[in-house]
């Protein structure tokens, strides 16, 4: 499932290539009545965590969740491939969405309701991480599962889950209600930055200079999800900092990544 920062990539991705302009909508695959939206002008591309929301001047809302296998594309305009289930395009570019988890017409009100429901995305300026610390702690939980609820931290997957905890040298099996205020903040703190990199770059980097590649003398990583990082995806691998055995197993379920010998505490490191 893509984590966050594709879905603002993706939502600023729409907003320069169709903010303010009308634009052809249309379904080749016939499962999204596209009709009301076809020659309207699209405003704007809206991320909150991993849902993306396309504003239309006609008051209507396109909400699109990609789930575990979606895929929206631009490209330049071609006939469509595959299972288009929504096609945007202004006769140049188009933008195809394959395989989403959701993909309907929503108000306005309805769109408010599903960001009200959403945790603090830390990707966003109006977020309010008191709002995902306030939920963390009335829970017992694990830290691990919690960094997965949407509701705690919107837009923070598998892997900013694995590296953050890494970072802070966090055990992940902390309950969330022995999560302290410094903790959530040094945590919230990392997470903003790091996503806010991996906007700007698309690719997820959490390794710092002292323990990448060329100061380790080792390859660099070969992944599809791009970026150096710490633990996740190095199940039986050395830890880059200690050297025992990466470990791994299924916490909500998805593969968790940790390293036993370097995440023991209770409390993050304020060095990361």
């Amino acid at each position: 499932m893509p984590e966050g920062h594709i879905i603002h990539r993706l939502a600023d991705a729409l907003t320069g290539t169709f903010g303010g302009r009308p634009v052809s909508v249309t379904s080749p695959q016939g499962r999204f009545d596209a009709a009301p939206l076809d020659g309207a002008v699209l405003e704007r591309g809206e991320a909150v965590g991993k849902h993306l929301f396309v504003d239309f001047a006609t008051g209507d809302v396109v909400h699109i969740h990609l789930g575990l296998i979606g895929k929206l594309q631009l490209e330049p305009l071609a006939p469509p491939r595959g299972q288009v289930r929504l096609r945007i395009h202004d006769g140049i570019t188009s933008a195809d969405l394959r395989g989403p988890q959701w993909c309907r017409t929503i108000t306005p009100d309805e769109r408010d309701a599903v960001v009200a429901a959403s945790g603090p995305d830390p990707l966003r300026p109006d977020a309010d991480p008191a709002k995902g610390f306030a939920r963390l702690r009335r829970s017992s939980k694990s830290l691990a599962a919690l960094l997965m609820d949407q509701r705690v931290a919107a837009g923070v997957g598998n892997i900013f889950r694995a590296e953050v905890l890494y970072r802070h040298r966090l055990n992940p099996d902390v309950p969330g209600n022995r999560v302290d205020q410094r903790t959530w903040d040094l945590i919230w703190t990392d997470l903003v930055g790091l996503m806010a990199y991996a906007v700007e770059h698309g690719r997820i980097d959490t390794v710092r200079v002292e323990h990448g590649p060329e100061a380790q003398g080792r390859d660099a990583r070969v992944d599809r999800h791009g970026g150096e990082v710490y633990v996740y995806r190095r199940a039986g691998q050395p830890c880059l900092v200690c050297g025992t055995a990466v470990r791994t197993r299924v916490v909500e379920g998805r593969n968790l990544y940790w390293c036993p010998r370097c995440q023991r505490r209770s409390r993050a490191a304020a060095q990361v």
